[in-house]
């Protein structure tokens, strides 16, 4: 019994590694974020295995369940809708669980958006801390207050439609001329990663609003 956990391409599909398709094909099951956006990709494999739905509303409740497959002798893999489990996606309660209750689980190595989009930043990447995406409302401020005084790169997920409001949050706590970079349609066509000051970055996006599309990822200099 083992649950593997096996990293998704971010758009680009041939961004699947030879070792992900060979256990892909091999488990019991697929645990799957959103089951329709994994069956597109497991088609494009040419994979056919049960998909189960494992996301943020059903992961403490469906655990249970996943854990006694286990405990039969299953072999189950977990994928999220693009990118690497638990990484701002469900997977780490699931993880946690399974260690506790003696089941062997395996990372495989693959996608994940911030690091192409640190390396394409052109800012430090020796040094970095990853913080995902900010609070939503309660402890949005408290978190970037905190990051003030940070020396090391800082790496944010974001939405479209709160891209302007963390950059102009950004720029008031952090200073509009810290250098960023942000990223958005990753591996995709229209790819693009956009550089200058937070003041530069905020007017063309306040300019060209029609241009903010995509999952996002912002990466901000340190404190120098």
């Amino acid at each position: 019994m083992k649950l593997y956990i096996v990293p998704t391409p971010i758009g680009n599909l041939d961004d699947i590694t030879l070792r992900a398709i060979k256990v892909l094909k091999s488990v019991d099951a697929i645990l799957a974020e959103d089951t329709r956006n994994s069956g597109v990709l497991m088609k494009h494999l040419g994979i056919q295995k049960p998909l189960y739905a494992h996301h943020a509303h059903n992961e403490h409740h469906g655990t249970t369940g996943i854990i006694k497959l286990l405990k039969e002798g299953k072999n189950l893999a977990l994928i999220s809708d693009a990118g690497t489990p638990a990484i701002s996606d469900p997977g780490f309660f699931l993880v946690r669980e399974c260690l506790k209750q003696g089941i062997d689980v395996e990372c495989l190595p693959g996608a994940t958006a911030f690091v192409p989009a640190l390396v394409n930043s052109g800012l430090a990447a020796d040094r970095f801390t990853f913080e995902g995406f900010l609070p939503h409302k309660k402890g949005r401020q408290t978190r970037l207050k905190n990051l003030v005084e940070e020396e090391r790169t800082m790496i944010f997920y974001e939405s479209p439609h709160r891209l302007l409001k963390t950059l102009e949050q950004i720029g008031e706590y952090l200073g509009t001329e810290r250098q960023v970079c942000v990223s958005r349609e990753l591996t995709k066509i229209f790819e693009e990663n956009r550089r200058g000051t937070v003041l530069e970055i905020l007017t063309h996006y306040q300019q060209n609003p029609n241009t903010i599309k995509g999952e996002i990822v912002i990466i901000v200099a340190g404190k120098e």
